[in-house]
């Protein structure tokens, strides 16, 4: 393992992107506990949230101060870092205007839905070569679930004249499979847009680490 002085000399001679996560993390903690290195403390950092850096910036400072028995200022700026990296994502992703695998859905959601503690329903509508022509926030709920009106999905479609359309939601339960009703709406919204010969691309369920693709798991296959 590096010493926190060679981890800041990878960095200034190497450059950031070198640094793996818990480099990036013990350069912010600055200094270890008990006699323990920065760069240790880290590696215990992120152990405990299953390596997982998006699930350390949803717990906030305030949780971090118990989990890795941070003090307040490191808490803070550790979280005010993690925020700042998952708003730069989700900048850059908004930018985003085609899709072309489920791994450019969670690219453009997962910043923004996996940090909620509630469900939201989202509908991109697509023409003939999968370019955005909208994005549709359709409803929001509770923690495990959310109405979801699937006339409406078709009804715009239809008006913004898009050949395909493509479904995502957030679990807050960090659960990425689909429930009863996942399959349900997913079947209504099938059949009613291809009485238009419109497609339902896929649809995506986001959490903050594994997510789940209906069509990458075979779903469209047997409809």
């Amino acid at each position: 393992m590096l010493t926190d002085k060679q981890v800041r000399g990878k960095l200034v001679n190497q450059g950031v992107r070198s640094l793996s996560d818990a480099e990036l993390l013990s350069i912010l903690l600055q200094k270890g506990e008990a006699g323990g290195s920065a760069l240790e403390l880290a590696e215990r950092l992120l152990e405990a949230y299953d390596h997982n850096l998006m699930r350390i910036a949803l717990d906030g400072p305030g949780k971090l101060r118990s989990v890795a028995q941070l003090g307040i200022a490191r808490a803070a700026l550790v979280s005010a870092a993690l925020e700042i990296g998952r708003r730069g994502r989700a900048a850059e992703n908004s930018m985003r205007d085609q899709i072309m695998s489920d791994r450019d859905v969670i690219e453009l959601f997962q910043p923004e839905l996996a940090i909620l503690p509630h469900e939201e329903f989202w509908v991109l509508y697509l023409n003939a070569s999968n370019k955005i022509l909208d994005r549709v926030r359709i409803s929001q709920g509770g923690v495990t679930g959310t109405v979801v009106d699937y006339k409406l999905i078709v009804k715009r479609a239809v008006e913004r004249l898009a050949q395909g359309i493509l479904l995502v939601h957030n679990h807050p339960s960090g659960n990425p499979l689909p429930s009863d009703a996942d399959t349900l709406i997913t079947e209504k919204l099938v059949r009613a847009a291809s009485l238009f010969e419109i497609t339902v691309a896929d649809h995506v369920i986001i959490t903050s680490g594994e997510c789940y693709s209906f069509r990458s798991h075979g779903f469209f296959d047997w409809l």
